[in-house]
């Protein structure tokens, strides 16, 4: 398929770098359109993006004139489209704990710690900064704590999470740790997702999706070794 792919994307955000990972992995040539999620009150909320992404979220994906939604669909729609290198595992067990591990991140870590629910303790309940930090971590210290638990140990889990080739998994992990590092978790007790991190950092793909390398991130960003 030779249509246009556009990726609506925000420079941390950690769904939008997901899907950044996953088009690099596919080799996947795609232009970037940022949407601020911070500056004239969010650049999501504005009329015509609204209207293309009624959840007024990033990333949205144009593949032609489709519009796709979600980064954990996102990347199964780029796996069913372009099957090689695949995402997901061959066997249905296997799929099954890759899907598992990625939306621990995706549905239980990160839907808690979203700029959104961030905004809406501090505007509506006047939450302070502080009380806000520790919800972060907290959170993300306890999924981050799970997914070590299914990780370590496994058979399945070698070079990346599943296997020896990064995964949907991956995709989702390696964002997470940098969200979590952005807001001071210690990373100390989670050796094997730290072990995964560098396995997945070292490799192009991860690292052109890093968000100090996004066109719209800042210029002084230094990258994260």
């Amino acid at each position: 398929m030779t249509e246009r792919l556009t990726l609506y994307s925000y420079w941390r955000s950690s769904a939008a770098y997901r899907v950044r990972i996953g088009l690099n992995l596919k080799g996947l040539p795609y232009e970037t359109i940022a949407v601020h999620l911070v500056r004239n009150g969010g650049e999501q909320h504005h009329a015509d993006y609204a209207r293309a992404n009624p959840q007024k979220l990033v990333p949205m994906l144009e593949h032609g004139q489709r519009k796709l939604r979600q980064s954990l669909a996102i990347l199964e729609y780029l796996d069913e489209v372009w099957p090689t290198p695949p995402l997901l595992p061959a066997t249905a067990r296997e799929r099954q704990r890759v899907r598992a591990l990625a939306q621990l991140v995706a549905c239980d870590i990160h839907p808690l710690n979203n700029l959104r629910v961030m905004r809406f303790f501090e505007h509506e309940w006047n939450v302070p900064q502080s009380e806000r930090d520790v919800w972060m971590k907290h959170w993300m210290s306890e999924g981050l704590a799970a997914f070590e638990a299914l990780l370590a140990d496994h058979p399945s889990t070698a070079e990346f999470c599943d296997g020896h080739a990064p995964t949907l998994a991956d995709c989702c992990l390696v964002p997470q740790v940098y969200n979590a590092r952005r807001f001071g978790v210690d990373l100390a007790p989670y050796p094997t997702i730290r072990r995964i991190e560098a396995a997945c950092l070292a490799l192009p793909a991860f690292d052109a999706a890093r968000p100090e390398r996004q066109p719209d991130a800042p210029a002084a960003q230094p990258a994260r070794t």
